[in-house]
């Protein structure tokens, strides 16, 4: 894929779709680079940036008639696919799509070609981290594409995230992204399953997250979720029903390919159980209620 127009140099406008918890973050660290115009499909969700001085679109479409760069930062497939369907496909040429959502690699692969047979050119650029990085700007994001396009987005990116890693044509960067997400559902979920052992046989919840934060596998997500639980905070960083969008489309992958994933299966029935507990908008650490609730047979 080859861009046909040069990214803009700061000072011209990037567009961006998506303003959630990690869209609006991401956004605002962008908007300190270079002129913004941003789009919502809840409008008051743009206040805030528009009230820092980016401008907002009224349409999707009119983000594409204003940048030359949009980055897409949308829930999942349902979402990218209704609201770039909404977008002509005149509005794709000589545009670059940057796609930061998580999505399957598949869906990635296809909308590609799409914004290619209309002129434009795409990059994937998917990242690793929660709300808070995302405010700091401190996110690891993965990209894939013609090496062409990513060097004129990537000071873009660069903008958001404390590191960038290129990982081949698309879609290797969603398929990484994938991978990445295949060690850290189960660590939080290891994480929730060790405090509910411990307070089923009586442990210090506060000791075994001094033992925890000081050992060799401390991290900085560890670190985060053991203050969690142990402070029953299930304020979200990375939300019950957004784990569970991420742990299926690993699953739903790996058995596309005949992988074995026997963590991940487990992980997704349990984010499975805890939407099912009422705590979607809970942080991932709330699954320990998943497994409160197998022990107890009630919350």
């Amino acid at each position: 894929m080859t861009a046909r127009r040069l990214v803009p140099d700061v000072g011209d406008r990037v567009g961006f779709l998506g303003l959630g918890r990690m869209g609006s973050a991401m956004a605002a660290n962008l908007l300190r680079r270079t002129p913004l115009v941003v789009w919502n499909r809840t409008r008051s969700a743009c206040d805030l940036l528009g009230a820092a001085g980016a401008a907002v679109a009224p349409a999707a479409a009119d983000a594409f008639a204003d940048a030359e760069v949009v980055f897409v930062m949308l829930s999942d497939e349902d979402a990218v696919e209704s609201v770039l369907g909404s977008v002509g496909a005149d509005r794709f040429r000589d545009r670059i799509v940057v796609l930061m959502s998580t999505v399957s690699p598949a869906f990635s692969e296809r909308l590609a070609s799409r914004i290619v047979e209309c002129g434009g050119a795409y990059v994937e650029a998917p990242v690793s981290g929660s709300r808070q990085p995302a405010l700091d700007g401190t996110l690891l994001s993965m990209t894939a594409g013609d090496e062409e396009t990513l060097d004129r987005v990537e000071p873009l990116i660069r903008s958001m995230s404390s590191a960038v890693v290129r990982c081949g044509p698309v879609p290797s960067a969603l398929t990484t992204k994938l991978a990445v997400n295949a060690v850290l559902i189960p660590l939080v979920t290891a994480l929730a399953e060790a405090f509910h052992f411990a307070e089923e046989n009586g442990v210090d919840p506060g000791v075994l997250r001094q033992v925890l934060d000081a050992g060799p596998m401390s991290s900085v997500v560890s670190r985060a979720k053991t203050a969690k639980l142990v402070d029953a905070d299930w304020t979200p960083h990375a939300a019950i029903f957004d784990v569970l969008k991420n742990s299926m489309l690993v699953q739903e992958h790996a058995h596309r390919n005949g992988i074995v994933s026997p963590l991940i299966d487990v992980c997704t029935e349990l984010y499975a159980e805890a939407t099912a507990l009422g705590r979607a908008q809970q942080d991932m650490a709330a699954v320990i209620h998943s497994l409160r609730h197998r022990t107890w047979g009630r919350v």
